[in-house]
Formats: C-alpha cells, structure tokens, sequence
C-alpha cells in the first residue's frame, strides 16, 4: 500500500511539474503579417504545451503603449520601432532579430477597372484620378505621406484621402469607402473582397523589415526564444511567402 501511494504522488508530482513548466507568452504585434503568424502558433503550442496570446495592434498604438510601460514578452514591429524601444530600455539590448520584409501593395474592389500602376507616373496619375483614397497610420503611411509631398500631390489628393486606424485599410475598400487602398501586401492579401492590383513600382517601392524584440520584463525566456524559433524556422517559409512575405533572417 505504502509503495502504492508513493507512485500516486511521484505521478502527481511529475503532472504538476509538466503544468508548471507551462508558459503564457504574450505578444504585442504589427498585424502586416498576421495571416502567416496565426498559421504557425496552434503547432507549437500542441508541441510545446506554451500558450500565446497576442494582441494586433497598429504601430503608432504599439510604440505609445510600450513608451506608456506595458509588458509583454515579445514585440514584433518595424526594426527601427524595435531599436527605439532599445534605446529606451523597453527592449533588451541585442535581442533584436530581423524575421520578414514587406512592400507596400495597391487595393482596389473586386470587379472594378483597375488602372495602370506599373510606373511613379502612372501611381501619380491614378492618384489624381480616384475619387479616394485610403491608407493606414503604421509604416506605410508614413512612407506614403512623404511619396505624395514628393510627387507634389499633397494638397490635389487632401480632400480625398481617408486614414486608417483600427482595421485593414482593404476592409475599407471592400466597403466601397475608398476606392483605392494602399498598406503592406499581406494585409491588402487578408481581405477576400478586394484584389491586389500589385505593389508599388520599384522605384517609389518602399520595403519594410518587420523585427521581433525581447521586452525588458519577459517573463519566461526560454519559451520565447522557442517561440521566435518556430516563427523563423524552414517549416514557417512557405506561410510567410504564401502571404506575400520574404524572410529577413
């Protein structure tokens, strides 16, 4: 009987063990790669025991709460939005490391006469003509604002442009509240109601390295490092790409 009891507790003990190693994970993250990432997170959670919880949001939202003091354990943002919050010791020295690159991709609904943007002049051209246009406040906005005071169109498209915050800026068009769209191509990708008429041309592209960044007060290490290396690993290629990434690492 004693010898019973004993491997009762042993087997209680290792179960309990096995719980505890469990870790919650929490992720604060851009959503221009959030198709590919949720395809990634159910394996290794399985795999891992580990559970993930992330909350999207957009950049300018990401930068003011972390700059605010919230935790989290991984930051995944814009490197240069990762290396500010180095710099002020919101994320740990040296943990940055690069993992996708995005250009900015051209939305319009499906169905409708889609115009030619295989040139600057042409993007120019088509902007002048829309009767709206709609992009987001995370990188690609702030790029975009700078493209059209560059084509010296800023005051002409005014009127007309509309600033997303708070959901896909092809959610918008899909409404028919903008009839052209401009944010990284995984996100134009994420809304079946509206066609990717293509990225911008190369010469006005703009392309951006998402990076991920340990935060200061993460609170399990190895499970976040596990974490980063399933989202980098040979097996997480083909979603990155399917949703029209490229790795960076």
């Amino acid at each position: 009987m004693k010898n019973i009891i004993r491997f009762m507790i042993t087997i209680i003990g290792i179960t309990l063990g096995i719980q505890t190693m469990a870790a919650e994970i929490k992720v604060i993250s851009s959503v221009a790669f959030k198709e590919a990432y949720l395809g990634m997170i159910p394996e290794f959670e399985k795999s891992t025991g580990n559970r993930v919880t992330t909350l999207w949001l957009p950049t300018v939202e990401v930068m003011s709460r972390m700059k605010a003091g919230e935790a989290a354990d991984l930051v995944i943002i814009a490197g240069n939005g990762i290396d500010e919050l180095t710099k002020l010791g919101k994320i740990q020295a040296g943990s940055r490391q690069d993992y996708v690159k995005s250009g900015i991709g051209i939305g319009m609904r499906k169905g409708s006469v889609k115009p030619d943007l295989s040139s600057a002049e042409s993007v120019k051209s088509a902007l002048l003509s829309a009767k709206s246009v709609a992009y987001s406040t995370g990188p690609s906005g702030v790029y975009l604002v700078s493209l059209f005071q560059k084509m010296g169109i800023t005051d002409a498209l005014a009127p007309k442009l509309k600033i997303v915050q708070g959901e896909p800026v092809g959610a918008v068009v899909e409404r028919g509240e903008a009839e052209i769209g401009f944010q990284q191509v995984p996100e134009i990708l994420s809304v079946p109601g509206i066609d990717l008429v293509g990225p911008l041309p190369p010469e006005i592209q703009y392309v951006t390295v998402f990076a991920f960044g340990i935060h200061e007060k993460v609170g399990d290490m190895t499970a976040t490092k596990a974490l980063i290396n399933t989202l980098k690993s040979n097996a997480a290629v083909p979603l990155i790409k399917k949703y029209g990434l490229e790795t960076a690492w």
